[in-house]
Protein backbone atom coordinates (compact mmCIF):
# COMPACT_ATOMS: atom_id res chain seq x y z
CA UNK A 1 0.00 0.00 0.00
CA UNK A 2 1.29 3.52 -1.17
CA UNK A 3 2.07 5.20 2.05
CA UNK A 4 1.81 8.73 1.04
CA UNK A 5 -0.69 11.40 3.07
CA UNK A 6 -3.58 11.72 0.52
CA UNK A 7 -5.50 14.60 0.10
CA UNK A 8 -9.50 15.40 -1.87
CA UNK A 9 -12.60 16.60 -1.36
CA UNK A 10 -15.17 14.67 -0.12
CA UNK A 11 -18.24 16.75 -0.30
CA UNK A 12 -19.60 17.39 -3.59
CA UNK A 13 -19.06 21.08 -5.14
CA UNK A 14 -21.11 24.36 -4.89
CA UNK A 15 -22.32 23.83 -1.13
CA UNK A 16 -22.35 26.41 1.54
CA UNK A 17 -19.55 23.92 3.25
CA UNK A 18 -16.97 21.98 2.20
CA UNK A 19 -14.90 18.81 3.74
CA UNK A 20 -11.95 18.18 2.93
CA UNK A 21 -10.16 14.89 3.95
CA UNK A 22 -6.71 14.31 4.64
CA UNK A 23 -5.60 10.70 5.76
CA UNK A 24 -1.92 9.03 5.77
CA UNK A 25 1.05 8.90 8.63
CA UNK A 26 2.22 12.25 7.64
CA UNK A 27 -1.19 14.06 8.61
CA UNK A 28 -0.11 15.88 11.66
CA UNK A 29 3.07 17.29 10.54
CA UNK A 30 1.50 18.59 7.36
CA UNK A 31 -1.68 20.40 9.39
CA UNK A 32 0.24 21.83 12.11
CA UNK A 33 2.07 23.55 9.31
CA UNK A 34 -1.26 25.02 7.59
CA UNK A 35 -3.87 25.09 10.12
CA UNK A 36 -3.20 27.99 13.02
CA UNK A 37 -5.46 27.32 16.52
CA UNK A 38 -4.90 27.65 20.44
CA UNK A 39 -5.95 24.13 21.07
CA UNK A 40 -3.46 22.21 18.10
CA UNK A 41 -0.04 22.96 18.16
CA UNK A 42 3.37 21.01 18.20
CA UNK A 43 3.06 20.53 22.19
CA UNK A 44 -1.07 19.71 21.92
CA UNK A 45 -0.80 17.11 20.20
CA UNK A 46 -0.17 14.15 21.84
CA UNK A 47 -2.76 14.96 24.47
CA UNK A 48 -5.44 15.62 21.76
CA UNK A 49 -8.31 13.43 22.27
CA UNK A 50 -9.48 11.23 18.84
CA UNK A 51 -12.48 12.40 17.40
CA UNK A 52 -12.30 16.22 18.57
CA UNK A 53 -13.11 19.31 16.58
CA UNK A 54 -11.45 22.13 16.49
CA UNK A 55 -11.20 25.90 15.34
CA UNK A 56 -8.79 28.10 13.73
CA UNK A 57 -7.88 29.37 10.25
CA UNK A 58 -6.08 27.59 7.33
CA UNK A 59 -3.18 29.50 6.09
CA UNK A 60 -0.06 29.80 3.60
CA UNK A 61 2.81 29.19 5.86
CA UNK A 62 5.24 31.69 6.28
CA UNK A 63 8.70 32.18 5.21
CA UNK A 64 11.75 34.52 5.12
CA UNK A 65 9.93 36.77 2.69
CA UNK A 66 6.08 37.15 3.33
CA UNK A 67 4.11 36.25 6.63
CA UNK A 68 1.30 33.93 6.90
CA UNK A 69 -1.61 34.58 5.16
CA UNK A 70 -5.47 33.57 6.22
CA UNK A 71 -7.38 31.12 3.54
CA UNK A 72 -10.35 30.97 5.25
CA UNK A 73 -11.88 30.19 8.88
CA UNK A 74 -12.21 26.42 9.37
CA UNK A 75 -13.55 23.73 11.83
CA UNK A 76 -11.30 20.37 12.18
CA UNK A 77 -11.94 16.61 12.59
CA UNK A 78 -9.44 15.11 14.19
CA UNK A 79 -9.06 11.40 13.72
CA UNK A 80 -6.39 9.42 15.27
CA UNK A 81 -5.71 5.87 14.26
CA UNK A 82 -6.84 3.41 14.42
CA UNK A 83 -10.01 5.48 15.21
CA UNK A 84 -10.67 6.57 12.00
CA UNK A 85 -12.28 5.61 8.87
CA UNK A 86 -9.22 4.51 7.49
CA UNK A 87 -7.19 3.46 10.31
CA UNK A 88 -4.98 5.99 9.71
CA UNK A 89 -4.36 9.28 11.21
CA UNK A 90 -7.03 11.53 9.66
CA UNK A 91 -8.66 14.79 9.65
CA UNK A 92 -11.60 17.00 8.19
CA UNK A 93 -11.50 20.36 6.97
CA UNK A 94 -14.87 21.74 7.21
CA UNK A 95 -14.49 25.18 5.07
CA UNK A 96 -16.68 27.33 3.23
CA UNK A 97 -17.71 25.96 -0.09
CA UNK A 98 -16.12 28.55 -2.14
CA UNK A 99 -14.52 26.74 -5.23
CA UNK A 100 -11.93 29.30 -4.58
CA UNK A 101 -11.24 28.80 -1.35
CA UNK A 102 -11.50 24.83 -1.82
CA UNK A 103 -8.41 24.86 -4.83
CA UNK A 104 -6.28 27.06 -2.49
CA UNK A 105 -6.33 24.48 0.74
CA UNK A 106 -6.06 21.76 -1.42
CA UNK A 107 -3.22 23.54 -3.03
CA UNK A 108 -1.49 24.73 -0.08
CA UNK A 109 -1.86 20.85 1.51
CA UNK A 110 -0.12 19.09 -1.39
CA UNK A 111 2.80 22.12 -1.32
CA UNK A 112 3.28 20.58 2.27
CA UNK A 113 3.31 16.78 1.68
CA UNK A 114 0.25 15.92 0.55
CA UNK A 115 -0.93 13.89 -2.73
CA UNK A 116 -4.45 14.03 -4.58
CA UNK A 117 -6.40 10.81 -3.64
CA UNK A 118 -7.63 8.35 -6.19
CA UNK A 119 -10.86 7.36 -6.80
CA UNK A 120 -12.21 5.50 -4.26
CA UNK A 121 -8.30 5.59 -2.40
CA UNK A 122 -9.79 6.33 1.18
CA UNK A 123 -11.93 3.66 0.92
CA UNK A 124 -9.05 1.03 -0.43
CA UNK A 125 -6.91 2.32 2.79
CA UNK A 126 -10.27 1.59 4.83
CA UNK A 127 -9.92 -2.11 3.72
CA UNK A 128 -6.41 -2.43 3.65
CA UNK A 129 -6.02 -1.34 7.00
CA UNK A 130 -8.90 -4.05 8.27
CA UNK A 131 -11.37 -1.60 9.05
CA UNK A 132 -14.10 -3.14 6.63
CA UNK A 133 -14.26 -6.19 4.29
CA UNK A 134 -14.11 -5.84 0.89
CA UNK A 135 -17.65 -6.40 0.31
CA UNK A 136 -18.20 -3.57 2.77
CA UNK A 137 -16.32 -1.33 1.06
CA UNK A 138 -18.31 -1.83 -2.35
CA UNK A 139 -21.09 -1.18 0.18
CA UNK A 140 -19.97 2.33 0.34
CA UNK A 141 -20.54 3.07 -3.32
CA UNK A 142 -23.89 1.69 -3.43
CA UNK A 143 -25.05 3.59 -0.23
CA UNK A 144 -23.69 6.55 -2.00
CA UNK A 145 -25.85 6.17 -4.98
CA UNK A 146 -28.61 4.85 -3.24
CA UNK A 147 -31.90 6.81 -4.74
CA UNK A 148 -34.50 5.33 -3.11
CA UNK A 149 -35.58 3.89 0.39
CA UNK A 150 -34.90 0.16 -0.19
CA UNK A 151 -31.50 0.15 -2.17
CA UNK A 152 -30.76 3.04 0.93
CA UNK A 153 -31.50 -0.10 3.24
CA UNK A 154 -30.06 -2.99 1.72
CA UNK A 155 -26.31 -0.73 1.29
CA UNK A 156 -26.55 0.20 4.90
CA UNK A 157 -27.20 -3.28 6.12
CA UNK A 158 -24.23 -4.22 3.72
CA UNK A 159 -22.11 -1.79 5.26
CA UNK A 160 -23.21 -2.69 8.53
CA UNK A 161 -21.75 -6.31 8.50
CA UNK A 162 -25.03 -8.29 8.13
CA UNK A 163 -23.54 -9.93 4.52
CA UNK A 164 -20.19 -10.41 6.36
CA UNK A 165 -21.28 -11.74 9.41
CA UNK A 166 -23.43 -14.74 7.50
CA UNK A 167 -20.38 -15.36 5.61
CA UNK A 168 -18.42 -15.51 8.25
CA UNK A 169 -20.88 -18.57 9.97
CA UNK A 170 -20.18 -20.01 6.83
CA UNK A 171 -16.57 -19.84 6.73
CA UNK A 172 -16.77 -20.86 10.28
CA UNK A 173 -18.81 -24.28 9.19
CA UNK A 174 -16.95 -24.82 6.59
CA UNK A 175 -13.50 -24.78 8.58
CA UNK A 176 -14.95 -27.10 11.00
CA UNK A 177 -15.70 -29.35 8.37
CA UNK A 178 -12.32 -28.81 6.61
CA UNK A 179 -10.34 -29.65 10.22
CA UNK A 180 -12.25 -32.36 10.82
CA UNK A 181 -11.09 -33.68 7.32
CA UNK A 182 -7.65 -33.44 7.99
CA UNK A 183 -7.92 -34.78 11.20
CA UNK A 184 -9.36 -37.86 9.35
CA UNK A 185 -6.75 -38.03 6.77
CA UNK A 186 -3.59 -37.14 9.29
CA UNK A 187 -5.13 -39.95 11.56
CA UNK A 188 -6.21 -42.71 8.33
CA UNK A 189 -3.69 -45.36 10.12
CA UNK A 190 -5.66 -45.15 13.42
CA UNK A 191 -8.70 -47.42 11.92
CA UNK A 192 -10.03 -47.10 15.95
CA UNK A 193 -10.34 -43.06 16.06
CA UNK A 194 -13.08 -41.14 14.52
CA UNK A 195 -12.70 -37.50 13.95
CA UNK A 196 -15.48 -37.04 11.60
CA UNK A 197 -19.15 -38.39 11.55
CA UNK A 198 -20.25 -38.52 8.33
CA UNK A 199 -23.60 -38.01 9.10
CA UNK A 200 -22.81 -34.96 10.62
CA UNK A 201 -20.72 -33.52 8.06
CA UNK A 202 -23.44 -34.62 5.35
CA UNK A 203 -26.12 -32.58 7.70
CA UNK A 204 -23.70 -29.44 7.93
CA UNK A 205 -22.88 -29.52 4.47
CA UNK A 206 -26.65 -29.71 3.36
CA UNK A 207 -27.15 -26.69 5.83
CA UNK A 208 -24.82 -24.51 4.45
CA UNK A 209 -25.61 -25.48 1.03
CA UNK A 210 -29.53 -24.16 1.77
CA UNK A 211 -28.00 -21.13 3.26
CA UNK A 212 -25.22 -20.46 0.21
CA UNK A 213 -28.78 -21.49 -2.02
CA UNK A 214 -31.36 -18.69 0.02
CA UNK A 215 -28.31 -15.76 -0.41
CA UNK A 216 -27.50 -16.13 -4.22
CA UNK A 217 -31.77 -16.60 -4.95
CA UNK A 218 -31.88 -12.94 -2.93
CA UNK A 219 -29.87 -11.67 -5.86
CA UNK A 220 -32.90 -11.38 -8.31
CA UNK A 221 -34.92 -8.93 -5.84
CA UNK A 222 -31.91 -7.11 -4.91
CA UNK A 223 -30.73 -6.64 -8.82
CA UNK A 224 -34.52 -5.56 -9.36
CA UNK A 225 -34.69 -2.99 -6.86
CA UNK A 226 -31.38 -1.58 -7.70
CA UNK A 227 -31.46 -1.24 -11.01
CA UNK A 228 -35.77 -0.25 -10.74
CA UNK A 229 -38.06 -3.08 -11.61
CA UNK A 230 -39.06 -3.21 -15.33
CA UNK A 231 -42.80 -2.42 -16.25
CA UNK A 232 -43.96 -3.12 -19.83
CA UNK A 233 -46.64 -0.96 -20.84
CA UNK A 234 -48.20 -2.80 -23.61
CA UNK A 235 -51.09 -2.57 -26.28
CA UNK A 236 -52.50 -2.28 -29.00
CA UNK A 237 -52.12 1.26 -30.66
CA UNK A 238 -54.39 4.47 -29.58
CA UNK A 239 -55.37 2.71 -26.37
CA UNK A 240 -53.74 5.19 -24.38
CA UNK A 241 -50.30 3.98 -23.45
CA UNK A 242 -48.36 6.95 -23.57
CA UNK A 243 -50.49 9.14 -21.99
CA UNK A 244 -50.53 5.90 -19.11
CA UNK A 245 -47.00 6.56 -18.85
CA UNK A 246 -47.19 10.12 -19.04
CA UNK A 247 -49.59 10.13 -16.05
CA UNK A 248 -47.03 7.85 -13.99
CA UNK A 249 -44.06 10.38 -14.57
CA UNK A 250 -46.47 13.69 -13.79
CA UNK A 251 -45.20 15.04 -17.07
CA UNK A 252 -46.02 14.97 -21.09
CA UNK A 253 -42.74 12.95 -21.54
CA UNK A 254 -44.33 10.62 -24.18
CA UNK A 255 -45.82 12.40 -27.56
CA UNK A 256 -50.08 11.51 -27.05
CA UNK A 257 -51.89 11.66 -30.63
CA UNK A 258 -55.17 10.11 -32.47
CA UNK A 259 -52.67 8.96 -35.16
CA UNK A 260 -52.54 4.99 -34.98
CA UNK A 261 -48.51 4.62 -34.77
CA UNK A 262 -47.15 7.47 -33.10
CA UNK A 263 -45.17 5.84 -30.78
CA UNK A 264 -42.83 3.59 -32.40
CA UNK A 265 -39.20 3.62 -30.53
CA UNK A 266 -39.27 2.46 -26.47
CA UNK A 267 -39.47 5.37 -23.95
CA UNK A 268 -38.53 4.54 -20.78
CA UNK A 269 -38.41 6.60 -16.88
CA UNK A 270 -38.19 5.56 -13.58
CA UNK A 271 -40.43 6.50 -10.93
CA UNK A 272 -41.13 5.18 -7.07
CA UNK A 273 -44.06 3.07 -5.19
CA UNK A 274 -43.54 3.21 -1.82
CA UNK A 275 -39.99 3.28 -1.89
CA UNK A 276 -39.30 1.57 -4.78
CA UNK A 277 -37.85 1.90 -8.39
CA UNK A 278 -40.15 0.84 -11.14
CA UNK A 279 -38.99 1.36 -14.14
CA UNK A 280 -41.85 2.36 -16.78
CA UNK A 281 -41.62 1.57 -20.50
CA UNK A 282 -43.84 2.65 -23.42
CA UNK A 283 -43.75 0.27 -25.93
CA UNK A 284 -45.23 1.10 -29.73
CA UNK A 285 -48.38 -0.26 -30.26
CA UNK A 286 -49.19 -3.66 -30.88
CA UNK A 287 -50.92 -4.33 -34.80
CA UNK A 288 -49.72 -5.73 -38.80
CA UNK A 289 -48.31 -2.82 -40.48
CA UNK A 290 -46.62 -2.93 -43.49
CA UNK A 291 -44.30 0.59 -42.41
CA UNK A 292 -40.74 -0.69 -41.67
CA UNK A 293 -39.80 1.47 -38.85
CA UNK A 294 -42.86 0.94 -36.85
CA UNK A 295 -42.32 -2.98 -37.24
CA UNK A 296 -39.16 -2.39 -35.71
CA UNK A 297 -40.58 -0.61 -32.95
CA UNK A 298 -43.21 -3.94 -32.59
CA UNK A 299 -40.20 -6.04 -32.03
CA UNK A 300 -38.80 -3.93 -29.78
CA UNK A 301 -42.18 -4.03 -27.82
CA UNK A 302 -42.40 -7.56 -27.90
CA UNK A 303 -38.54 -7.70 -26.60
CA UNK A 304 -39.52 -5.40 -23.95
CA UNK A 305 -42.29 -7.78 -22.78
CA UNK A 306 -39.66 -10.43 -22.51
CA UNK A 307 -37.26 -8.34 -20.66
CA UNK A 308 -40.11 -6.78 -17.99
CA UNK A 309 -41.29 -8.28 -14.80
CA UNK A 310 -44.80 -6.58 -14.86
CA UNK A 311 -46.86 -6.41 -17.93
CA UNK A 312 -49.47 -3.85 -17.91
CA UNK A 313 -51.91 -4.86 -21.21
CA UNK A 314 -53.82 -1.76 -21.96
CA UNK A 315 -57.03 -2.33 -23.85
CA UNK A 316 -60.12 -0.17 -24.32
CA UNK A 317 -62.61 -3.05 -23.73
CA UNK A 318 -62.31 -6.03 -21.70
CA UNK A 319 -60.88 -9.25 -23.43
CA UNK A 320 -62.61 -12.51 -23.38
CA UNK A 321 -60.77 -15.72 -21.42
CA UNK A 322 -59.43 -16.73 -24.98
CA UNK A 323 -57.62 -13.61 -25.75
CA UNK A 324 -56.07 -13.35 -22.08
CA UNK A 325 -54.71 -16.93 -22.51
CA UNK A 326 -53.38 -16.26 -25.84
CA UNK A 327 -51.59 -12.94 -24.46
CA UNK A 328 -50.36 -14.59 -21.33
CA UNK A 329 -48.46 -16.79 -24.45
CA UNK A 330 -46.45 -14.33 -25.14
CA UNK A 331 -45.15 -13.25 -21.69
CA UNK A 332 -43.97 -16.74 -20.14
CA UNK A 333 -46.58 -16.39 -17.41
CA UNK A 334 -45.32 -13.31 -15.97
CA UNK A 335 -47.22 -11.41 -13.81
CA UNK A 336 -50.13 -9.21 -16.13
CA UNK A 337 -52.38 -6.03 -15.35
CA UNK A 338 -55.00 -5.89 -17.61
CA UNK A 339 -56.01 -2.38 -17.63
CA UNK A 340 -58.88 -0.79 -19.38
CA UNK A 341 -58.62 2.81 -20.19
CA UNK A 342 -60.83 5.43 -21.10
CA UNK A 343 -63.35 4.93 -18.67
CA UNK A 344 -64.09 8.59 -18.88
CA UNK A 345 -66.01 8.29 -22.20
CA UNK A 346 -68.82 6.09 -20.47
CA UNK A 347 -71.36 7.61 -18.46
CA UNK A 348 -71.13 4.82 -15.57
CA UNK A 349 -68.53 2.70 -15.82
CA UNK A 350 -69.69 -1.14 -15.51
CA UNK A 351 -68.10 -2.91 -12.58
CA UNK A 352 -66.33 -6.12 -14.67
CA UNK A 353 -64.43 -9.08 -13.85
CA UNK A 354 -62.19 -11.78 -15.20
CA UNK A 355 -64.13 -14.74 -15.43
CA UNK A 356 -62.79 -18.33 -14.95
CA UNK A 357 -58.92 -18.72 -13.53
CA UNK A 358 -56.66 -16.99 -15.19
CA UNK A 359 -53.59 -17.48 -12.93
CA UNK A 360 -50.79 -14.00 -12.48
CA UNK A 361 -53.67 -12.02 -13.99
CA UNK A 362 -54.94 -8.72 -12.42
CA UNK A 363 -57.80 -6.29 -13.91
CA UNK A 364 -58.25 -2.55 -13.01
CA UNK A 365 -60.55 -0.27 -15.23
CA UNK A 366 -58.54 3.68 -15.01
CA UNK A 367 -58.81 6.75 -17.16
CA UNK A 368 -55.40 8.08 -18.10
CA UNK A 369 -56.48 11.50 -19.33
CA UNK A 370 -58.77 12.11 -15.93
CA UNK A 371 -56.75 10.60 -13.21
CA UNK A 372 -59.02 7.69 -12.48
CA UNK A 373 -58.04 5.14 -10.50
CA UNK A 374 -54.53 5.70 -11.05
CA UNK A 375 -53.17 5.73 -7.52
CA UNK A 376 -55.02 2.37 -7.61
CA UNK A 377 -53.16 1.00 -10.23
CA UNK A 378 -50.05 1.73 -8.44
CA UNK A 379 -50.88 -0.18 -5.44
CA UNK A 380 -51.74 -3.07 -7.59
CA UNK A 381 -48.06 -2.79 -9.59
CA UNK A 382 -46.44 -2.40 -6.06
CA UNK A 383 -47.70 -5.80 -4.51
CA UNK A 384 -47.41 -7.14 -8.14
CA UNK A 385 -44.27 -6.92 -7.72
CA UNK A 386 -44.03 -8.39 -4.73
CA UNK A 387 -41.19 -6.80 -2.93
CA UNK A 388 -40.36 -7.93 1.01
CA UNK A 389 -40.39 -5.35 3.19
CA UNK A 390 -36.64 -4.63 3.77
CA UNK A 391 -35.20 -3.46 6.81
CA UNK A 392 -31.25 -2.37 8.07
CA UNK A 393 -30.84 -6.51 9.29
CA UNK A 394 -32.00 -7.93 6.01
CA UNK A 395 -29.09 -9.58 3.70
CA UNK A 396 -29.90 -9.04 -0.17
CA UNK A 397 -27.88 -9.69 -2.63
CA UNK A 398 -27.20 -6.50 -5.31
CA UNK A 399 -23.77 -7.17 -6.76
CA UNK A 400 -23.49 -9.35 -9.86
CA UNK A 401 -19.62 -10.18 -8.60
CA UNK A 402 -21.52 -11.85 -5.22
CA UNK A 403 -23.68 -13.51 -7.10
CA UNK A 404 -21.41 -15.14 -9.17
CA UNK A 405 -19.11 -15.97 -6.76
CA UNK A 406 -22.24 -17.91 -4.46
CA UNK A 407 -22.62 -19.59 -7.19
CA UNK A 408 -19.45 -21.17 -7.60
CA UNK A 409 -19.48 -22.07 -3.64
CA UNK A 410 -22.77 -23.70 -4.13
CA UNK A 411 -21.59 -26.16 -7.50
CA UNK A 412 -18.75 -26.73 -4.55
CA UNK A 413 -20.44 -27.47 -1.40
CA UNK A 414 -22.87 -29.89 -4.08
CA UNK A 415 -19.65 -31.27 -4.96
CA UNK A 416 -19.00 -32.29 -0.96
CA UNK A 417 -22.48 -33.17 -0.46
CA UNK A 418 -22.79 -35.87 -3.60
CA UNK A 419 -19.11 -36.96 -2.50
CA UNK A 420 -20.26 -37.73 0.90
CA UNK A 421 -23.01 -39.45 -0.26
CA UNK A 422 -20.86 -41.84 -2.64
CA UNK A 423 -18.64 -42.14 0.54
CA UNK A 424 -15.44 -40.74 -1.37
CA UNK A 425 -12.42 -40.21 0.56
CA UNK A 426 -11.93 -37.16 2.65
CA UNK A 427 -8.53 -35.70 0.49
CA UNK A 428 -11.44 -35.25 -2.38
CA UNK A 429 -13.91 -33.48 -0.17
CA UNK A 430 -11.37 -31.29 1.23
CA UNK A 431 -10.38 -30.13 -2.45
CA UNK A 432 -14.16 -28.74 -3.02
CA UNK A 433 -14.57 -27.73 0.22
CA UNK A 434 -11.27 -25.40 0.05
CA UNK A 435 -12.49 -24.03 -3.50
CA UNK A 436 -15.58 -23.33 -1.66
CA UNK A 437 -13.71 -21.33 0.85
CA UNK A 438 -11.60 -19.38 -1.99
CA UNK A 439 -15.33 -18.41 -3.76
CA UNK A 440 -16.80 -17.14 -0.45
CA UNK A 441 -13.89 -15.51 0.20
CA UNK A 442 -13.52 -13.35 -2.83
CA UNK A 443 -16.87 -11.56 -1.95
CA UNK A 444 -15.00 -10.15 1.50
CA UNK A 445 -11.37 -10.13 -0.02
CA UNK A 446 -10.21 -13.20 2.95
CA UNK A 447 -9.91 -16.89 2.88
CA UNK A 448 -8.86 -19.70 5.13
CA UNK A 449 -5.10 -20.19 6.26
CA UNK A 450 -3.27 -22.90 6.62
CA UNK A 451 -2.70 -21.67 9.56
CA UNK A 452 -5.97 -21.17 10.80
CA UNK A 453 -6.69 -24.76 10.11
CA UNK A 454 -4.36 -25.74 12.53
CA UNK A 455 -5.14 -23.65 14.91
CA UNK A 456 -8.80 -24.88 14.52
CA UNK A 457 -7.83 -28.63 15.30
CA UNK A 458 -5.72 -27.63 18.55
CA UNK A 459 -8.05 -25.75 19.91
CA UNK A 460 -10.79 -27.61 19.45
CA UNK A 461 -9.84 -31.52 19.35
CA UNK A 462 -7.00 -31.47 21.68
CA UNK A 463 -4.90 -33.77 19.50
CA UNK A 464 -1.76 -35.36 21.23
CA UNK A 465 -4.06 -36.16 23.98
Amino acid sequence: MNNDTICALATPAGGAIAIIRISGKEMFPILLRIFKSQSVSYETIGQLPTRSLHYGNVVFPSNEQTSSQIIDEVLVSIFKNPHSYTGEDSAEISCHGSSYIIAKILEVLIANGCRMAEPGEFTQRAFLNGKMDLSQAEAVADLIASTNKATHQIALSQLRGNFSSELSKLRNQLLEMTSLLELELDFSDHEDLEFADRDTLLELAKRIDNRITSLAHSFETGNAIKQGIPVAIVGKTNVGKSTLLNRFLHEDKAIVSSIHGTTRDVIEDNIQIHGVTFRFIDTAGLRSTDNEIEKIGIEKAYQKMHEATLILWVVDSLPNNLDIKEFKKQTESKTLIIVRNKIDLEEAPKEETISGDIDNTVYLQVSAKYNINIDRLEEVIYRAANIPAITQNDVIITSARHYHALLHAKDSIQRVIEGMQNNLSGDLLAEDLNLCIEQLGTITGGAITTEETLQNIFSHFCVGK
